[in-house]
């Protein structure tokens, strides 16, 4: 009898441990969604959340599950509901694989030396997040001030001059019509050289990959 039941036992054990992995998986598909459908790359959402950029691509990725305070900033900062984050009837069905931003009609999202214009961020599951970046003028970057993370970016200066730092190479300089493309996990940066007002166009690719 006692064998029995402390099988029994087991067998629930393992039954809430699948369970549990599942739950974690669908919470973090989900919340990936809700970033995409807000066009926020992992970069800005660390920024948004104050969550480190890691501990985001752990949670999207069913890898740890987030703290009750963490889904309260994480759905502040995406400006929804927490239950978007738990409910599927929340998931939104894409119908169109083909759409437009008209002039000055993107999304706009403020983070650290950047004011972005996220453009078609209505498009779900995007595989290049296209921005139209306002760069601010700061101090040479030092190399605690760059970042790395998942993907290739290319960014072509619209106005203004902007320094383009990539690890491992010489800063670069770079005028209107100047275009350039390097690999995201490259640790990596950006300034405005100029008080004139600085854009950029900035594309992003998602390779949200588990490693």
């Amino acid at each position: 009898m006692a064998e029995t039941e402390k099988t029994s036992v087991e067998s629930a054990a393992d039954d809430w441990d699948v369970e549990r992995h599942q739950l974690r998986a669908d919470l973090g598909a989900r919340m990936k969604a809700v970033r995409q459908a807000c066009g926020y790359t992992l970069e800005v959402a660390a920024q948004r959340t104050g969550l480190a950029l890691s501990t985001i691509h752990k949670i999207e990725n069913g890898r740890v599950s987030p703290s009750y305070e963490n889904l309260i900033k994480i759905a502040r900062a995406y400006d929804i509901g927490m239950e978007r984050l738990f409910s599927a009837d929340h998931d939104a069905t894409q119908t169109t694989r083909m759409t437009v931003t008209r002039a000055g009609q993107g999304r706009k999202v403020r983070a650290k030396n950047f004011e972005y214009e996220v453009l078609r961020n209505a498009l779900a599951e995007k595989k290049i997040i296209p921005l139209v970046t306002l760069v601010e003028k700061r101090a040479p970057l030092t190399r605690d001030e760059l970042e790395s993370h998942d993907g290739e970016e290319t960014l072509y200066v619209l106005s203004g001059r902007v320094e383009l730092t990539v690890e491992h190479y010489e800063p670069v300089i770079m005028e209107p019509g100047d275009c350039a493309y390097f690999d995201s996990t490259i640790k990596h940066g950006l300034r405005a050289l100029d008080d004139t007002e600085t854009k950029v166009f900035w594309a992003c690719t998602y390779t949200d990959v588990d490693k």
